[in-house]
């Protein structure tokens, strides 16, 4: 296990970008607007070959009942019980703020140590806008420009120096599981539900969640990575530039996951941008589940749940292959059976096919429902073979590619999903030919024969 370094401070001080400075990524959402982080999230960093973890967290704010912002406090507090250093980042531009005391009297009894950072101090000559920090009773400032780099190279020397030394950790394979849906259908919720802690902020207003965050947790001796993401609206809908930035993030979420949780609200109909959202998924070629979330409110309105399933399965044809399960992730009924259906899907997500089983596979299924003819030629098949997994992707070498028709590709896969019990993952199968023609570009040339001079006419 990696040691903590946890970042806090008042609202729009620098703390995201210091995270993605550290990281050297852009994982965290940077924008004028404060705020915008509110969870906490989480970033591999490494300086002076030690590894270490970063965790972003949201602006520290008093005096305000909202409960937004009293979640965020909490969060920031979880954050720290679990630090082995911790980063307080304050606006050397702006001066000091009655925040930046509040904070302090926090941080005063931790027993980690505390490295105090002066964002937005550009350069050697800007220096001097620190002097009013040590007010504050601190012996060491750090001034650093965390958009440009300045000071960053002193300050993780010293941070690196008082870190301890990361444990081993066994090198297990991480199920990656994206949670998306609408907005407000229960995301946060559900992941907390299967963490049993408040790790994520849960609110009955849509867009709490921002960015698309990630937690490990083990379950049954397997390692997942559960990555929480912002509710997709409408495109119609979207305006704020932060909103635009959290549906990418969701999106690229999709692309490194392996599993994708498709949420959807039962107290409500099956929408339309459920549908959309759904069909992300698929075109991102992630394992897809249905997870039908508040069936404990469903069921109180008289609900069945196959109607339910029926009305999915009509409605996203596409995704015929992705199973369908109803939960309530605020009492935790048939949460953990989720990860009956996560360890199938990615089961089969990742299998390899023999090209011995597959050739005779493909086969029997021509044999069985003769390819039709393409400008008076019988489509021949020559092999087919595996080419990669997650999810299982085909070639068939065939005399005429482009004469297959798509619903003879479609029996080609149902073939395929029947033989080999792949029914719960996406397939591809793409079709090449095969002109058995010999590439002379890779063959070594051989050398002239020199004639022989009794010979030469």
């Amino acid at each position: 296990m990696k040691p903590v370094v946890v970042i806090t401070g008042r609202p729009n001080v620098g703390k995201s970008t210091i995270f993605n400075r550290l990281t050297r990524s852009r994982d965290a959402i940077v924008d004028d607007m404060p705020g915008v982080t509110r969870d906490r999230h989480y970033g591999d960093a490494e300086w002076n070959g030690l590894a270490f973890t970063i965790v972003d967290t949201g602006g520290f704010m008093t005096g305000d009942p909202d409960d937004i912002v009293t979640q965020v406090n909490f969060q920031i507090r979880q954050a720290l019980d679990h630090a082995d250093a911790i980063l307080l980042v304050m606006d050397g531009k702006n001066g000091v703020s009655p925040y930046d005391r509040e904070i302090l009297t926090v941080l005063q009894d931790s027993p980690c140590p505390v490295f105090y950072l002066i964002n937005k101090i550009d350069g050697e000559e800007k220096e001097t806008e620190c002097f009013e920090f040590y007010s504050l009773g601190i012996d060491q400032l750090y001034p650093v420009s965390a958009a440009h780099g300045y000071g960053i190279n002193t300050f993780m020397d010293d941070l690196t120096a008082v870190l301890p030394e990361p444990e081993p950790e066994d090198e297990e394979e991480r199920i990656k599981v994206a949670v998306v849906g609408k907005p407000n259908v229960g995301k946060s919720t559900l992941i907390n539900k299967i963490l049993g802690e408040e790790r994520l902020i849960v609110s009955d207003i849509p867009g709490t969640t921002r960015d698309s965050l990630d937690t490990v947790c083990e379950r049954n001796g397997r390692s997942y990575l559960l990555i929480d993401t912002a509710g997709l609206r409408k495109k119609s809908r979207v305006e704020e530039k932060i909103e635009k930035f959290s549906a990418l993030k969701t999106l690229r979420s999709l692309d490194r996951c392996d599993v994708a949780l498709i949420l959807v609200d039962a107290a409500d109909e099956v929408s339309q941008q459920d549908i959309t959202i759904a069909g992300y998924a698929f075109e991102h070629r992630c394992g897809c589940i249905f997870v039908v979330n508040k069936w404990d409110l469903a069921k109180q309105e008289g609900k069945k749940a196959k109607d339910y399933v029926d009305e999915i399965r009509d409605q996203a044809k596409f995704l015929g292959f992705a199973p369908v399960m109803n939960v309530s992730a605020k009492t935790g009924w048939h949460v953990n059976k989720l990860f009956d259906h996560i360890d199938e899907v990615y089961n089969q997500y990742s299998v390899q096919i023999k090209t011995g089983k597959l050739n005779s596979i493909i086969r029997k299924a021509v044999e069985r429902n003769l390819p039709p003819y393409h400008k008076n030629n019988r489509l021949k098949f020559n092999y087919a073979t595996q080419i990669s997994t997650k999810p299982p992707t085909f070639i068939c070498f065939v005399n005429f590619p482009k004469g297959i028709h798509f619903s003879y590709e479609r029996y080609l896969v149902n073939e395929i999903r029947k033989e080999t019990g792949l029914d719960k993952t996406p397939l591809r199968l793409f079709f090449r030919e095969k002109t058995g023609r010999i590439d002379y570009s890779s063959r070594k040339k051989r050398p002239a024969k020199r004639r022989k001079r009794g010979h030469d006419k």
